[in-house]
């Protein structure tokens, strides 16, 4: 599983300004009375679409509809069009008059009923990370694009480093099939915003809406925006959603996933790794039982009493969305592997960065959540043993949090 498999989740190359490739929510370490969470758009894409709407919507009463909306709109501007120069000397400042090709944004809220509120406009985006020489201190030009809003909100948005990648068969690290896992460094556009907690459980997921058109002869007629991506629970697409949905789903409303949870409780992989690791998951094989587990980590939430000391439960809809705890604090001592290391401030409960969900995904859908439901299960050794962690860069402490880019060649 790579990021190629982001990439056909949503519209990958066709339309790389809207892919929407991972989706974090979180109770901010160095802020806790603060929720952060950031969207991540156009993997190794330059910039943010100018015709894309993004948004960020935040549901607090379980009916995977948005009770809370920000919107991101973006402009690129250019300060001399008689030359296709990104800058022409060093950029030291957001306001260089080197610095030729820069990006723009703003900030809407919108609330349950519909009504929006522009919170900021204008905001600069950071340049790219070009190297010590056009962009000589490019953390202190990203620190600079971080906004403080009246509103309250904190915002960011600008190319951050994302790098995940990992190789499922080291997960399970399953005999000749183990093999390191490989990372290497990638570049997204990130949308990050901190806000006081809007509840105490929410659910949150991430959307990119175009422009409608519609041919008629030699006129083009622009219609509504339309969803054309989305993103909550991370690798829901992928490991869920035939490929020949997933453009209707990255249509959907998460209120109306309740068409797709016979493919969570019914995953095909739970069947595909007996038939490609033979005589490693004999339990599995023989589990016939609707996946339930899987139900609650990602469509509803995990109600009480399944897991002692973790509640996500936003109510019986089944929706894919990111859910989180606003009350339980952040971890001294992260553990990568969240709710399967014992640690409930991670996924499930949210996503942090270094959160190796792909792990946590893997093996649940192997079996290691299911004594969650059923107490006389036990899994195969192959979804409980330790694992290497599907390494991922090393990320800040503060407000983006995600590091800086690669420096592009």
């Amino acid at each position: 599983m790579s990021r190629v498999g982001y990439g056909e989740a949503s519209l990958g190359a066709a339309d790389p300004d809207a892919e929407s490739s991972d989706l974090y929510a979180f109770v901010s370490p160095d802020a806790p009375e603060t929720t952060t969470i950031i969207a991540n758009y156009g993997f190794l894409n330059l910039e943010f679409g100018d015709d894309v709407l993004y948004e960020i919507h935040i549901d607090y009463n379980g009916d995977a509809r948005p009770d809370l909306t920000y919107q991101f709109r973006f402009r690129t501007e250019l300060r001399n069009r008689d030359t296709f120069l990104y800058n022409t000397g060093p950029i030291e400042s957001l306001t260089s008059e080197n610095w030729n090709r820069r990006q723009f944004f703003s900030v809407t809220r919108v609330d349950a009923y519909g009504k929006s509120s522009v919170l900021a406009t204008h905001l600069p985006c950071p340049p790219r990370n070009l190297g010590p020489t056009s962009t000589p201190d490019y953390d202190a030009l990203a620190a600079a694009a971080i906004a403080e809003l009246p509103s309250g909100e904190r915002v960011f948005a600008g190319q951050r480093a994302d790098a995940f990648f990992v190789d499922p068969a080291a997960v399970f690290e399953i005999g000749e099939n183990a093999r390191a896992l490989a990372t290497g460094p990638a570049t997204v556009n990130s949308i990050a915003i901190q806000l006081p907690h809007p509840g105490r459980m929410i659910g949150v997921w991430t959307t990119a809406s175009r422009r409608e058109l519609h041919s008629n002869g030699d006129d083009v007629l622009v219609g509504p925006m339309v969803q054309v991506a989305r993103r909550a629970n991370p690798l829901f697409a992928e490991l869920f959603v035939p490929a020949a949905d997933r453009a209707r789903w990255n249509g959907m409303p998460p209120s109306d996933d309740k068409r797709f949870a016979d493919l969570v409780e019914h995953p095909d992989l739970a069947v595909l790794l007996p038939v490609d690791h033979p005589g490693h998951f004999p339990r599995l094989e023989a589990l016939t039982a609707r996946r339930s587990d899987l139900v609650a980590m990602l469509l509803t939430g995990i109600p009480d009493g399944l897991v002692d000391g973790l509640r996500t439960f936003t109510g019986d809809l089944q929706a894919d969305m990111l859910r989180l705890d606003t009350t339980v604090p952040p971890s001294a001592e992260e553990n990568p592997f969240g709710l399967l290391g014992g640690d409930f401030a991670g996924f499930p409960n949210g996503r942090r960065i270094g959160d190796d969900v792909t792990s946590v995904l893997l093996r649940a859908i192997a079996g290691a959540t299911f004594p969650m439901v059923d107490e006389t299960y036990e899994p195969d050794a192959a979804a409980t043993q330790a694992s290497a962690q599907a390494r991922t860069r090393t990320h800040e402490v503060t407000f983006p949090y995600l590091s800086a880019p690669e420096v592009l060649p």
